[in-house]
């Protein structure tokens, strides 16, 4: 592959973060809760993920390499009760900005641990992008801003361990099937999860088959798609550029509001998803004439 197909990957993984927000709203508006999303999204994904582990070649992985793979889950798992922690106290445009910080704290992070300084034009290509986010969450258009210190507390969290596991996702368990390598990660969210958030809806079974096709949806995009796709690409581009890649998610979310939601999307949103989609390409741009060409094909 080249490098160009690693990017698209990561690029798609973070799409199907962004189709969540639609299928956790229809699940609302369905009437579960919190408690019945989360959990559903994550069983269902994990038995998803076993389940298509069936059909991939088999690779034998000693104690350490299952713990240290499980252990990579647990920030993809706390990514997403963070987050509805922070949907508590805070609207979900503003939520969404603060989860969106992954995108300048990866490259901070990768400076201090890999030592790359960032570019001029990474730098350029992050700051198109946080503009972008302002537009397309609607915060200006909305007017006033309601902070909650709860709430910003719990969605930087969100930012800083979706940036881990993005990280995680770039170094451990390399040469891993990348499908067994997703069932394991999502292994280790759902553990997380439930930890948290106790399954007591498996024990009522109209509420369980009502939940299982909302999870399903939720469990394919936003617990074994990303995993998966992660794990393709991001051990090829690195972290820096992988969170650039992955703010894809914002775009798709307002794009699948208006189209399946039929939610008003304003002209300023618009223009902060296309500022968002050049933000990404600008970034990719500069990785590649930065980096020599990946030697995979």
């Amino acid at each position: 592959m080249k490098a160009w197909h690693y990017a698209i990957t990561v690029f798609l993984g973070g799409c199907c973060y962004g189709a969540l927000s639609t299928f956790v709203k229809l699940a609302y508006s369905a009437g579960y809760s919190v408690t019945e999303v989360t959990g559903g999204q994550y069983l269902f994904g994990a038995l998803l993920a076993w389940g298509l582990v069936l059909f991939t070649k088999r690779q034998k992985l000693t104690a350490n390499q299952t713990f240290k793979l499980l252990f990579s889950g647990i920030p993809f798992g706390l990514t997403g009760v963070f987050y509805y922690q922070a949907l508590q106290t805070l609207n979900a445009s503003l939520a969404i900005i603060f989860l969106f910080q992954f995108v300048w704290i990866g490259t901070l992070v990768e400076w201090i641990l890999y030592k790359k300084k960032p570019a001029t034009g990474k730098v350029i290509s992050i700051a198109i992008l946080l503009v972008g986010s302002v537009l397309a969450a609607s915060v200006v258009s909305d007017g006033g801003i309601a902070l909650s210190w709860q709430g910003t507390v719990w969605a930087l969290l969100s930012a800083f361990t979706f940036t881990t596991f993005i990280f995680l996702s770039s170094s451990v368990g390399k040469d891993t099937p990348p499908m067994l390598k997703s069932a394991l990660l999502s292994t280790g969210g759902l553990i997380v999860v439930c930890f948290v958030f106790p399954p007591t809806f498996l024990f009522d079974l109209p509420v369980l088959m009502g939940v299982a096709p909302y999870g399903f949806l939720l469990g394919l995009f936003g617990v074994v798609l990303p995993p998966l796709f992660f794990s393709i690409g991001m051990p090829h581009i690195g972290p820096g550029l992988g969170t650039i890649l992955a703010s894809s998610e914002l775009p798709v979310a307002v794009s699948m509001s208006s189209l399946i939601l039929s939610e008003y999307v304003s002209l300023s949103q618009w223009i902060g998803v296309v500022l968002i989609i050049g933000g990404i390409v600008a970034g990719n741009i500069m990785h590649q004439r930065v980096l020599p060409q990946d030697h995979g094909g």
